[in-house]
């Protein structure tokens, strides 16, 4: 095994690991707030890949209502990645107001809060559908503007490709990573929704509005998942309205595996899956989708609240 399909592997992993770990803070936010996990996230993922592509080529395929349309204007990619992500966090609002709030306030068991949220995400997957077809979209090569499509490295006679959209996705990743760390840890609304995680009638004695603060963390989580979409979609393409579901369930395990409700435990459960699928010999390709699963169930054994989450210790 030579340095360069290392050094390749380790990138490709860094690259992919890095959007694993945005999408999965999404649910990590919500899962620490309310205790519940959302799964209309992936189909919020899928919404603001297809929202971005919209806002950045303006032009729509030949399947659904909008077929052979185009929009007047075409934004820049950083401007139509910030519009979708935001597009994105106002669909997480709406999921909050239509699927957990009334619930919510009648104090109906999570797991009815649970169906829901899947019920939404249904709906808007089958309406981005009914909007745009089920055909495969993806982003053109001049994108990302005056930016050569990858930087080519020779070592030992061999050489080391670096894709442009992988330097944009580690880039992007980590301020968005950087960002959130210091939103949370520096800011009066970051510490007002650490303490409503922590206990919300306790919060709620304290004078913060709990139920502003859950708005706003479905917002977050919206406009990380949006992003975090327009990231693998700007890399592998946009493979239909339900592309995002496997995604979904991917990012699930990234929570689990990190460590339910850890915010650091899901930034590294993205990268260990990551850095799983690719250092995956190319023999067991076939098995790209497993790997996630398979280390979630190997690291589970030994270590049951995953890597950095906190054990629980039930009363008796």
């Amino acid at each position: 095994m030579n340095i360069v399909f290392l050094l390749q592997s380790f990138v490709n992993g860094l690259s992919i690991g890095s959007v694993y770990a945005i999408f999965a803070l999404g649910y990590t936010l919500v899962f620490s707030i309310l205790g519940i996990i959302n799964f209309a996230h992936g189909a919020v993922f899928t919404l603001g890949a297809y929202c971005t592509y919209a806002l950045a080529v303006g032009d729509f395929g030949l399947n659904g209502l909008l077929a052979g349309m185009s929009l007047p204007f075409r934004l820049p990619f950083p401007l139509a990645l910030l519009g979708g992500s935001l597009l994105a966090g106002c669909v997480g609002v709406l999921v909050e107001r239509l699927a957990f709030r009334p619930l919510r306030a009648k104090g109906a068991d999570p797991l009815l809060a649970l169906v829901s949220s899947l019920g939404v995400a249904l709906i808007l997957v089958n309406c981005l559908q009914f909007l745009v077809g089920a055909e495969i979209y993806s982003f053109p090569s001049g994108i990302f503007g005056s930016l050569p499509p990858a930087m080519v490295f020779k070592m030992d006679g061999k050489v080391l490709a670096v894709r442009t959209v992988q330097i944009i996705i580690l880039a992007v990743s980590l301020v968005m990573l950087l960002a959130l760390a210091w939103f949370m840890n520096r800011t009066r609304m970051g510490k007002a929704l650490q303490a409503t995680a922590e206990n919300p009638e306790t919060a709620s004695l304290l004078g913060i509005n709990v139920d502003r603060y859950i708005l706003s963390t479905f917002f977050i989580s919206g406009a990380l998942g949006g992003l975090s979409g327009t990231l693998i979609g700007a890399s592998f393409g946009l493979a239909g309205p339900y592309f995002g579901v496997s995604y979904g369930l991917k990012g699930l395990a990234v929570i689990v595996l990190g460590g339910l409700g850890s915010i650091p435990g899901a930034v590294l459960g993205g990268l260990v899956i990551g850095l799983g699928e690719a250092f995956l010999p190319s023999d067991y390709s076939s098995m790209k989708e497993a790997v996630a699963f398979i280390m979630l169930f190997v690291i589970l054994l030994a270590r049951p609240q995953g890597l950095l989450g906190r054990q629980t210790i039930q009363k008796v």
